[in-house]
């Protein structure tokens, strides 16, 4: 081989060297509102649109008026707040045995999980400052700021550790845990007003379609439908298809349809709103 050839090919095995792994891909954006970010390992920071690609080891951010919803290849999905900092840090998921594990750690802001395979399994973890959380069922909400980690389990079973030891936490009751060296606040039934702010604030506000162009919201008025007391809104006319992709797109523009019509806030639900029936 000739000197030049050498340098080619130094050169070469230096730039491939220096190349970061390329990232499995996790899971899909499937609702973004203006601005949310992800930064890839390895990757520049970018603004996230609706069918981004989501990137195992992923940092995630939104702005004051961002929110997202991730869609994840075991079915679970992650709804992130506005002003909410995380990164997938593992996600392993076999379909064929639908076994696995998942660990996200958030380090500011809130998320709302909704489990799906690996959560089955009790295989799933939000990791905080305060606590590591392990989810089995199940639905949780995790809110973390200045005053430690709120974390409500809304379906399932919640267990966690920090540096006091274990605790568990069943459906419907909630736990204040101030930091990793603090023990955790006694298990209180959450109340049905601080839910309803929770799950606001995951959501999209009047205004925001979730990055679908042209879904404002359906013709509605007052609580004539979508409220906690009347029947949902009429949906749209389902359309036979011969594919997943096109079923699930179909469900996520109805979604976005009836979480961003603009109708007046709905009146308190009733007490025993978060009971499971």
């Amino acid at each position: 081989m000739t000197g030049k050839l050498k340098s080619i090919a130094l050169a070469l095995a230096t730039v491939l060297a220096a190349a970061p792994a390329m990232a499995q891909q996790i899971g899909t954006a499937t609702a973004v509102n203006p601005s949310s970010e992800g930064t890839p390992p390895g990757g520049s920071t970018t603004t996230l649109t609706v069918g981004a690609r989501v990137l195992h080891k992923e940092r995630i951010h939104t702005s004051s008026t961002g929110s997202l919803q991730l869609l994840f290849l075991d079915k679970s999905t992650l709804s992130i707040a506005p002003n909410t900092s995380l990164v997938i840090d593992e996600f392993v998921y076999d379909p064929a045995s639908n076994s696995g594990h998942m660990l996200t750690k958030l380090t500011q802001g809130t998320l709302q999980y909704i489990g799906g395979q690996l959560s089955h399994q009790g295989a799933v973890t939000v990791e905080t400052p305060a606590a590591a959380i392990g989810i089995r069922g199940g639905i949780g909400i995790f809110s973390l700021g200045p005053n430690g980690l709120q974390a409500f389990n809304l379906n399932g079973l919640q267990t966690g550790q920090n540096g006091t030891g274990t605790f568990s936490t069943i459906t419907n009751f909630m736990r204040t845990i101030l930091n990793w060296y603090t023990p955790p606040g006694p298990p209180v039934r959450i109340p049905p007003d601080l839910a309803i702010h929770n799950l606001n604030i995951v959501s999209s506000v009047i205004g925001q379609d979730g990055g679908v162009q042209g879904f404002k919201g359906l013709p509605t008025t007052g609580y004539s439908c979508g409220t906690y007391s009347t029947p949902a809104c009429p949906q749209s006319p389902w359309l036979p298809t011969n594919t997943p992709e096109n079923d699930a797109a179909q469900i996520i523009n109805q979604a976005t349809q009836l979480a961003t019509q603009p109708n007046p806030p709905p009146p308190p639900p009733p007490t025993d709103f978060l009971r499971v029936r």
